[in-house]
């Protein structure tokens, strides 16, 4: 799932203690993200049963059973975010609702005892919620979603060896240096010396994107530049970007921007 898509409605967030052990048992309708600022006792999620951590983080999907028991001599506490999400795309006929509260994919038991950003972003997240300062919803949309971004690059980190990102980043690198031309798979993948089957593996794990995706993606954000600048027209952006064909290059524009060149530049440029 590409996490570019997904739009976040936070229903709460809390901060609390279990100072009286006692058992909560219950199935959600939405997503729930708790860490664990301090043990112990035992938490149930689904049928798999782990004893309450401090650094510990858990995700618990819709409609999956979970239970919760304080316990031992150190009161649990959590910090909480229940939220419901949906898939968004912007395409032809606008924007569109693909899927709502699809999965996200997170193990439902994560440790980031190190990661701190995640530990950072957590915090403000709920602080920020239950302030309940002015624009705080707005906010706190912004922090689930970098809490999001913390998650996963911590997950990255765990699970990908360094090498591998290094070569994604040096991929995207390359695709820069050659955004007005032509590349292929093959020509990424001898430039980083794995095969095209790995390269395309590992990059759209990375970023979400398949390589040429990513590569047509960055083609578009630098038309856009052009398009801004106002000295081009869509032809000569579209030369500009190695595109032969003015239509490809329009069509594959709307498909990416769910408007044409030409009415992206009346809109943005002209404002109408």
């Amino acid at each position: 799932m590409n996490s570019n898509q997904l739009f976040f409605h936070i229903h709460y967030c809390n901060g609390r203690t279990w100072k009286h052990p006692r058992r909560l048992s219950r199935t959600l309708s939405h997503h729930a993200l708790v860490l664990v600022t301090r043990g112990g006792g035992r938490i149930t999620i689904g049928g798999t049963t782990t004893a309450i951590q401090g650094g510990m983080l858990y995700y618990i999907a819709p409609g999956v059973f979970h239970s919760v028991e304080p316990g031992g001599e150190e009161s649990a506490g959590f910090l909480t975010v229940h939220f419901s999400c949906s898939r968004i795309i912007l395409n032809d006929r606008g924007w569109e609702v693909t899927d709502e509260n699809p999965e996200i994919p997170l193990e439902p038991i994560l440790s980031i005892k190190d990661a701190h950003s995640v530990l950072d972003f957590f915090h403000r997240l709920v602080d920020c919620w239950l302030a309940k300062l002015p624009g705080y919803e707005f906010m706190s949309k912004i922090l689930l979603q970098q809490l999001f971004v913390a998650i996963y690059q911590h997950i990255k980190q765990q699970h990908a060896p360094d090498a591998v990102s290094l070569k994604v980043e040096k991929v995207i690198h390359y695709m820069h240096q050659h955004v007005k031309g032509k590349i292929t798979l093959g020509e990424l993948a001898e430039t980083v010396q794995l095969s095209p089957a790995y390269l395309s593996r590992t990059f759209k794990e990375n970023t979400g994107y398949s390589v040429i995706g990513f590569f047509n993606k960055l083609k578009i954000d630098k038309a856009k530049e052009l398009l801004l600048e106002g000295d081009l027209k869509v032809k000569e952006v579209a030369g500009e970007l190695g595109f032969s064909d003015e239509f490809y290059f329009s069509r594959m524009f709307k498909k990416i921007e769910g408007v044409s060149p030409s009415e992206f530049y009346s809109k943005i440029v002209h404002g109408h």
